[in-house]
């Protein structure tokens, strides 16, 4: 991209300034992450950290958090992590590991990071923890960047 599209993508933002309006603006529109009562601690060029307490109705057959809603935790902090630059950027691929359940009322954190971003894709690796730091999953998504679409109209 040249200086002067990415001029136009950023509105002449700097990365943080722009990555926390891509952020407002896409959650005003993201009617899953509000539902579930998500929340930001941080987010950044490449990088975003969202929360989301365990309530009874994300429980399963076991009583610990369904696999699906921690996937959507990190999948979501994985779409604000890769579209903080204001290009409409979609996953095209996850995996996901378990290594702990969530329990319920835990306050789990998702930390998305970008790993590498090539041409038009990305590779980023999500923590998800419970509020003692206990690592409960994680993730790896790769990302695939719409050139020049932006996210956001600034």
């Amino acid at each position: 991209m040249s200086e002067a599209q990415y001029r136009d993508i950023a509105g002449g933002l700097d990365p943080q300034a722009l990555a926390e309006r891509v952020r407002d603006g896409m959650y005003e529109r993201d009617q899953a992450a509000r539902s579930l009562e998500m929340g930001f601690t941080e987010v950044g060029p490449g990088r975003a950290t969202m929360t989301m307490r365990v309530r009874e109705d994300m429980l399963n057959g076991f009583r610990i958090c369904h696999g699906g809603f921690i996937t959507t935790l990190a999948d979501t902090a994985f779409a604000y992590a890769c579209n903080s630059g204001n290009e409409q950027t979609v996953a095209s691929g996850i995996s996901v590991d378990f290594m702990a359940p969530g329990r319920p009322g835990d306050l789990l954190t998702a930390a998305a990071q970008r790993v590498s971003e090539s041409g038009r894709t990305g590779v980023y690796d999500i923590t998800v923890t419970n509020q003692s730091g206990e690592l409960i999953a994680v993730m790896r998504g790769k990302s695939y960047r719409i050139k020049g679409r932006p996210v956001v109209e600034l």
